[in-house]
């Protein structure tokens, strides 16, 4: 029998994000967090799920030859209540994300743009969108008819760690922890010897992952009420840019799940960001952040209205532009021993 599978792809700020339309097996639950948990499986983990037929097709999409290892993408489900739009399940070549803020800006822009969700010509609609950690809402910004921008409010911002020392094979440094719908690790990259460039990408990548594995179990990476969230997700090298007027300006690369790297500026992480500066007093609520990434893109990021980022955390608003690179029908043809793939 061929197995079909539809989606839409987009791309958001060069990171990109394959939105599931058609072609997986209903997913039980009650909330897209009880989805997430089917999906990994009994006895799984987020980047280790339990085989299943849900997630070959997520093998499907994110291995060769109709995939690369730097693949992200969601499954659509139901929201949790009437209250939002729809649901996700985000998913990468490893398993399964708790959150992703450049997948919730192109699904804003996916759910405007395919009529889903009632958007005007000129203005601002509102995109509600459960996602493993919560509800996120997608500001999609419209001028002319067309979709010109996405900006999405993100669950509360926490840091559980400004100066945390680690020992790395790169000698001692600080490192800050914060839970952002995910949870990040952030270290500046000049104190590992480094530089936030294309050209050191694959120290980068390495040392990302080392830091990942080192906190993985510590308190700090912790969620403080749902277990579900805890553990290091991703970790942010970044550079100190010079200031653009009054905004702060950064550069990073996001190093997350088994080594993959954030084309973009990382949308959850830049939230985490933002907690952490506010935490540091370097940012104050409505000043903002221009976060640019490891190829140039650029997220802007500010904290809105109060919270204590050390306490029960800061809202954030992460901007960024998505757009579609194209629409697929793939198959798996009966005899194909490759079946869902293969990663190199």
């Amino acid at each position: 029998m061929m197995r079909r599978v539809s989606t839409v792809d987009y791309h958001t700020a060069g990171e990109p994000f394959r939105i599931v339309l058609d072609g997986i097996p209903p997913i039980p639950g009650d909330s897209v967090a009880e989805r997430r948990a089917v999906a990994i499986g009994a006895g799984g983990s987020a980047t280790a799920p339990r085989p299943s037929s849900l997630d070959e097709v997520r093998q499907l999409l994110v291995r060769e030859p109709r995939g690369h290892a730097g693949m992200y993408g969601g499954f659509l489900v139901p929201p949790d209540d009437d209250g939002a739009h729809l649901g996700v399940l985000f998913w990468h070549k490893d398993g399964y994300s708790t959150a992703c803020g450049h997948g919730t800006i192109a699904l804003g822009a996916w759910a405007v743009d395919s009529g889903l969700v009632p958007a005007p010509a000129d203005g601002v609609a509102r995109v509600r969108i459960d996602v493993p950690s919560g509800r996120v809402t997608a500001l999609v910004h419209r001028a002319g008819g067309r979709t010109t921008g996405v900006t999405f409010r993100n669950v509360p911002s926490r840091v559980s760690a400004l100066k945390l020392p680690l020992a790395t094979s790169r000698g001692v440094v600080e490192v800050a922890v914060a839970h952002a719908g995910a949870c990040y690790v952030s270290v500046p990259a000049a104190a590992l010897g480094l530089a936030v460039s294309a050209e050191q990408l694959p120290e980068l990548a390495a040392v990302g992952r080392e830091i990942r594995e080192l906190l993985a179990d510590a308190e700090e990476a912790s969620h403080p009420t749902d277990p579900r969230l805890s553990g290091v997700y991703g970790v942010v090298l970044y550079d100190e840019l010079p200031s653009e007027g009054s905004a702060l300006v950064q550069r990073n690369v996001t190093v997350f799940a088994d080594g993959q790297i954030d084309r973009s500026p990382c949308g959850s992480g830049t939230s985490a960001r933002l907690a952490v500066l506010v935490a540091e007093g370097r940012l104050a609520p409505g000043e903002e952040l221009l976060h640019e990434s490891i190829i140039g893109t650029v997220f802007t990021g500010r904290a809105v209205g109060g919270g204590d980022p050390l306490a029960d955390g800061v809202v954030t608003e992460v901007g960024g532009v998505a757009f579609r690179t194209g629409e697929h029908l793939f198959v798996v043809e009966p005899g194909d021993s490759l079946g869902t793939g293969f990663l190199l």
